[in-house]
């Protein structure tokens, strides 16, 4: 990551990785002038945590290493954690080829949390028990419809699509499931009328 001074606690920031370990589905495409980030190091551990743990709350401590517990500068916190380190990422180059007849063929990739960086390999490990993804079309808040599919293409109709975006243009969404965690982060995809 580079960084430059620009005026006093003030640093323009540049070169930096977005997205890594899958948060590219939960991040803005830019981030407003003024935002905080944190600069982790390899300091700091995941706290361990088994899967009946998750999402129950707990209470936390949170200040600087150097000082006591019952230090004031120690906050207190409660949380609960969802598991996100078992959440599948976002299936990535999604995307919509017209299917000759007035509908389109939806297709995508899928990657993997565990052992993906591997350009030996003619597709990523699994890490799942089985292949399966969630695919929805939505409109606004509006869910219109919703599909569970064992391979990364959906084909949607002609008929659906006219009934879907009758109101309007529409967003597919895709995300891989997982029998521990449910479904990942969504990949979303717009189709105009």
């Amino acid at each position: 990551m580079g960084g430059l001074i620009v005026d006093t606690n003030t640093w323009h920031l540049g070169k930096r990785l977005r997205g890594q370990g899958g948060t590219d589905a939960l991040m803005p495409d830019v981030w407003p002038p003024g935002s905080w980030f944190v600069l982790l190091t390899e300091g700091v551990d995941q706290i361990e945590f088994a899967a009946s743990q998750r999402n129950i709350a707990r209470h936390f401590r949170i200040g600087p290493s150097q000082r006591s517990y019952d230090d004031p500068s120690y906050e207190h916190v409660v949380h609960a954690f969802a598991g996100n380190g078992l959440r599948p990422y976002a299936p990535c180059h999604l995307g919509a080829q017209s299917d000759g007849a007035g509908g389109y063929d939806v297709s995508w990739i899928r990657r993997t949390r565990l052992d993906g960086d591997s350009w030996d390999l003619a597709e990523v490990p699994l890490n799942e028990e089985a292949e399966s993804y969630e695919v929805r079309v939505v409109q606004g808040n509006t869910l219109l419809r919703q599909q569970t599919v064992t391979a990364p293409l959906w084909s949607y109709s002609a008929s659906q699509l006219m009934e879907d975006t009758a109101n309007g243009a529409v967003d597919i969404e895709v995300a891989q499931n997982s029998a521990r965690y449910g479904p990942g982060a969504w990949a979303r995809l717009t189709l105009g009328v």
